[in-house]
């Protein structure tokens, strides 16, 4: 049967209008939205908050999408915003590759570890091709990694106690949040008799009563973290005005002792003493004196007394501070360790911030008679281990004493010189060098080691060898060396007094301070037909060399070497036992995309005409036929018949072959109305040869939602099937045609019955 020509040409008509929405739009991608859980048994609500927790955390969102199809290679990608809705840095919540023709889906997610807020939005991303949707609405989302009753104290209280607390009128008490790891990284809620505060730290400051707790601020989902903490109940009292009498001295020598005693007495209250903010007595009835002993460590301080019970409120007092009369310090002036060498001395020496202070050396634990001076001098005689006693002649605390720190006097049965390299040292990579003595040490009879490097480095007598020799006026601490004849072993003599010590021996090798430079004939490998030459401007005539390939020795005899193979090569010449290395030449083998073809790919044009081919990138060109008979040397050819030729392009001293195939282009187009009705006429989707019978190009076929119906290459021109039927009068598929590298045509195909 053959159809009405209107309607033919309405159903036409409606096909290239959905074939141009079809293929000038992008993607069209759609927000996601919150979904009820998909999880088996499915949901019926969609969540309006993500309240997860270790024990529930699995939310889905809803996905639709429309035509064209995505490419086979996309995924579609899932992302969460801050919690202001911004997607600077987008977090991915997950990936789907399996839904590329499947237009409406969902998503399965979890609520990140760090996700806490009331603005966060969802956006979708396709990969190929890369098309973002608009955002979700703002959602509630909070991972509730704390979802257990907090606990809150009174702020320097063991534990919350009996859950109350009070506070003068006047002042004020901090609760905190204890017991949780990390509380000052949470926002939270404080009530004060359930109405909610401003306060949204883990401290409180409280100064009214009131039952007070507190929850962390879980924003929607604060409900459902069940954080809500104890209750402590503050109760305002009246101040008494607790204080401490004024002592009779604030500043105490040792042995001294002080009572500190409360104003308030006899009102059967407990009393609580504090130094520097510590508890250091537990509340006590009637303990209102407080004995500060000087003989203790550490007495200095501030001390406070605090009291509670009976009419009176929590309360605690202002400082007083004791402070140490005594009080002074004493420094060793000298090193440690001091060495003293036969028939010399050594000074020791002390320095005090005491006042008219007294001195005394002590020699083994034993004072030195007549030694009461802040310096004392040693000699090779009194070796031993020394200290002063430092005392205050005068005043309240004149039994005070305080001892320096201890000197070990030695003299030593021998010394050890140690050299090192003063710089950055390689050997036959560095071209200088600078070696020094780093260290002397005294040694004792028993091998201890006393480092007197600062005591004797200036005052030795040095002398560098080379090799065993001297090396002259080369008496210093340190030798700088520069050049390769200076290249050799090293040791450094020092005498001094009646001690002679040789160093430990250092091997420099140093590179010559030269350019290698090597050059070629050409940097482009084409195999064994064309030789490219290595050369270098420096004499290898009697030289011990080397060349090599990616590191590889391959000549030490060839002064000019000759390769043809691809690599990196370079040359090495010995210089006074050091390898100096030349440049590198890296020689690539020729690329046949030097010479590019205008236009490329298969030469198409219709049976008589022609098409002009030009060739770039070459020195010369010679043309082809499928004979292999010569046609043509310039840089283009003009073709006018069908058929497989061959250009060859000389680059240097290389050919590179470029077959060319030429074909007539096919006469008819796809065709995009075909009638099914048997009558052996027009029954088929016939395509041009060009797409038709090509292994390497793929048919596809999508109904009207987008479902793919065929994808199949070497297309056969054999769609539909006999067996195939059609439910209505006219259908509308879509077809795309394509290679691996693009779609090579794409369009409706009205199927009339």
């Amino acid at each position: 049967m053959t159809p009405k020509p209107i309607s033919v040409i309405r159903i036409c008509f409606y096909a290239i209008l959905f074939l141009a929405a079809f293929t000038a739009q992008a993607q069209d991608l759609d927000a996601p939205i919150a979904a009820p859980n998909q999880t088996p048994p499915p949901g019926t609500t969609p969540w309006s908050a993500a309240c997860a927790s270790v024990t529930f955390n699995d939310y889905w969102v809803n996905f639709t999408w429309g035509p064209p199809l995505v490419n086979s290679d996309n995924e579609f990608i899932l992302e969460l915003s801050d919690a202001t809705g911004d997607f600077t840095s987008a977090i991915e919540l997950t990936r789907d590759a399996t839904q590329n023709t499947t237009f409406d889906f969902y998503f399965q997610f979890q609520v990140p570890a760090d996700v806490r807020g009331e603005g966060y939005r969802m956006r979708v991303r396709s990969t190929s091709p890369a098309v973002t949707s608009p955002s979700s609405p703002a959602y509630p989302m909070y991972y509730m990694d704390v979802n257990s009753g907090l606990t809150i104290r009174p702020q320097g209280q063991a534990d919350f106690g009996d859950g109350t607390a009070e506070v003068c009128d006047g002042n004020n008490i901090t609760l905190e949040v204890y017991g949780l790891s990390n509380p000052e990284t949470y926002q939270y809620n404080w009530y004060r008799s359930g109405t909610p505060l401003t306060e949204t730290s883990h401290t409180l400051t409280v100064s009214q009563s009131g039952m007070y707790n507190v929850e962390v601020d879980y924003g929607t989902c604060s409900g459902s973290g069940n954080t809500l903490s104890n209750i402590i109940d503050v109760t305002v009292g009246s101040s008494l005005g607790i204080a401490i009498n004024p002592p009779a001295k604030t500043d105490l020598c040792s042995g001294e002792t002080v009572d500190l005693v409360a104003n308030i007495t006899g009102m059967g209250l407990d009393y609580q003493w504090f130094k520097d903010g510590t508890a250091i007595t537990s509340p006590t009835l009637e303990d209102d004196t407080y004995t500060v002993d000087a003989s203790s460590p550490g007495f200095e301080g501030d001390y406070q007394v605090e009291i509670s019970g009976g009419t009176a409120c929590l309360e605690r007092s202002a400082a007083i501070s004791i402070t140490n009369a005594g009080d002074f310090t004493v420094t060793r002036d000298n090193p440690a360790n001091v060495v003293v060498l036969p028939g010399q001395t050594q000074n020791l020496s002390v320095s005090t911030t005491a006042t008219s202070p007294s001195y005394q050396w002590y020699r083994n634990g034993s004072a030195l008679p007549g030694e009461t001076n802040s310096t004392i001098t040693v000699d090779d005689t009194a070796t031993g281990t020394y200290f002063c006693r430092v005392s205050l002649s005068g005043g309240p605390c004149a039994s005070t004493s305080i001892d320096s720190e201890t000197t070990n006097v030695v003299v030593p049965d021998s010394l050890e010189i140690v050299a090192g390299y003063a710089t950055a040292y390689e050997a036959c990579v560095s071209t200088s060098i600078v070696l020094e003595v780093t260290q002397i040490n005294a040694l004792d009879s028993g091998g201890g080691s006393t480092d007197v490097t600062s005591d004797l480095l200036s005052s030795m007598s040095l002398q560098w060898k080379k090799d065993g020799t001297d090396v002259s006026a080369e008496t210093g601490s340190t030798i700088s060396l520069t050049d390769i004849g200076e290249n050799g072993n090293y040791t450094v003599d020092g005498t001094i007094s009646t001690f002679n010590a040789t160093s430990n021996s250092l091997s420099v090798e140093l590179l010559v301070n030269e350019t290698l430079t090597i050059s070629s004939t050409g940097t482009v490998s084409c195999g064994v037909a064309v030789d490219i030459l290595l050369d270098t401007t420096t004499l290898l005539t009697g030289e011990s060399f080397e060349w090599s390939r990616d590191g590889t020795f391959i000549s030490n005899t060839d002064e000019v070497l000759t390769v043809n193979d691809p690599g990196t090569y370079q040359l090495a010449i010995d210089r006074n036992g050091c390898q100096l290395f030349s440049n590198e030449i890296i020689i690539t083998p020729i690329d046949d995309d030097l010479i590019t073809l205008d236009p490329a790919g298969a030469i198409v044009f219709p049976e008589g005409g022609n098409r002009t081919v030009n060739a770039t990138g070459g020195d010369s060109y010679r043309w082809y036929d499928a004979d292999n008979t010569e046609i043509a040397t310039g840089s283009s050819y003009t073709f006018t018949t069908e058929g497989n030729y061959t250009l060859i392009a000389t680059l240097g001293a290389c050919e590179i072959i470029k077959p060319i195939e030429v074909e007539y282009l096919d006469t008819f187009r796809v065709p995009n109305v075909i009638t099914v009705n048997g009558d052996g006429i027009n029954d088929v989707w016939v395509i041009p040869n060009s797409y038709s019978n090509k292994p390497d190009v793929t048919v596809i076929l999508y109904n009207e939602r987008g479902e793919e119906i065929l994808n199949q290459n070497d297309y056969q021109n054999n769609w539909p099937e006999a067996s195939m039927s059609f439910t209505r009068q006219n259908m509308i598929f879509y077809y795309k045609i394509m290679n691996a590298q693009e779609v090579l045509k794409q369009g409706t195909i009205t199927v009339i019955r």
